[in-house]
């Protein structure tokens, strides 16, 4: 297979060819290379959706098409690469560990969890590449929830039967699950009201706002839960 040379535009001035001040160009090696195209296509996608052509990216890099088929050979194996890198790579096992503390409330434990949770994923890439992604081909959003579903809702659905007094052995109902998602997405509205909408939280001029309002959201949450399923 030919390699394909790839030559970085920016100067170094530290390297000069012999008997000349004239300096070099640099050579961005492979690694720096493929981490400039994924760094871009990620802001690129959050910015124009997952329908947005690859042209428009190579030209906003300055690269060619075949340069950006070398690191990524479709636009499936780009977006895949995207979704390891804003999706994955922001999955904390930590959260799993926390929801499992057997010497924390289920208040506490909602509570540490939803403010961890929104300082590491209500950000402008990850919503917008999310929204983006059920508005198109769903490849992104399905396999964020099925995460979800397999790895933290049953968990939180715990976590609610235990602060209702009630048995955890049995699976989660139907109603159980749609009752979740609704403070779930509740709080995921905060990252949407600022990233797709463009609209402040109320009081963002506060520090604490965001906190304030999750801590409701959850105590409503869990108080309701009782009412609801006890």
């Amino acid at each position: 297979m030919r390699l394909i040379e790839d030559r970085d535009s920016s100067l170094n001035t530290s390297e000069m060819s012999a008997g000349s001040m004239t300096p070099t160009k640099r050579r961005m090696n492979t690694a720096d290379r493929k981490r400039q195209i994924l760094d871009r296509a990620i802001q690129f996608f959050a910015q124009h959706g997952m329908d947005g052509q690859l042209r428009n990216l190579t030209k906003e890099l300055g690269v060619t098409h075949t340069l950006l088929y070398h690191y990524f050979p479709t636009k499936d194996a780009l977006i895949q690469e995207v979704y390891k890198e804003v999706f994955e790579s922001r999955w904390k096992p930590e959260w799993e560990k926390l929801l499992d503390d057997q010497k924390l409330s289920p208040e506490e434990k909602f509570n540490a969890f939803y403010l961890d949770y929104t300082n590491t994923v209500l950000t402008y890439d990850f919503v917008r590449i999310l929204i983006f992604s059920g508005l198109s081909d769903h490849s992104i959003s399905d396999r964020f929830f099925e995460l979800l579903r397999s790895r933290l809702l049953p968990r939180l659905i715990r976590e609610t039967r235990k602060y209702c007094n009630r048995s955890t052995t049995s699976k989660p109902t139907q109603r159980e699950l749609e009752f979740l998602m609704g403070l779930h997405g509740g709080i995921f509205y905060i990252g949407m009201r600022r990233w797709i909408y463009g609209q402040a939280i109320y009081a963002a001029e506060s520090p604490n706002t965001e906190q304030e309002i999750i801590r409701d959201r959850v105590q409503s949450y869990l108080q309701s839960a009782k009412s609801l399923f006890a």
